[in-house]
């Protein structure tokens, strides 16, 4: 069933969202960081760099940067694809999807309290 938001109340939600993550999560990711780690685990893999790039509309290096703090907190993992060593293949992590579990139920429990 479709939900039907005015943009003041969707951008309420948001808020919300915003407000209650970062109280609940001192990781603090940027909404281009989110952007990247929604992308890496609700779009079928294979994801690369290059690809990642691409989608984003952003250089290879911003992704890079991003990736660099998302693995340092374990959201996500990098390996050398072993069909061509020059690219780096992105892969899903348990607390990264654990994350984004939570995220979800979040979004759940702030959209019920508009």
């Amino acid at each position: 069933m479709p939900v039907e938001l005015t943009p003041s109340r969707a951008l309420g939600l948001w808020h919300a969202v915003a407000l209650e993550q970062v109280r609940v999560d001192s990781r603090d990711l940027t909404l281009r960081q989110m952007a990247i780690l929604l992308q890496i685990y609700l779009v079928p893999p294979p994801h690369t760099v290059r690809g990642l790039a691409a989608t984003l509309g952003v250089t290879k290096p911003v992704i890079t940067r991003a990736l660099d703090t998302m693995g340092a907190l374990g959201l996500v993992d990098r390996v050398r694809d072993e069909r061509d060593r020059r690219n780096v293949v992105i892969k899903r992590t348990v607390e990264g999807a654990l994350y984004l579990e939570k995220f979800g139920d979040l979004i759940i429990n702030q959209g019920r309290n508009l």
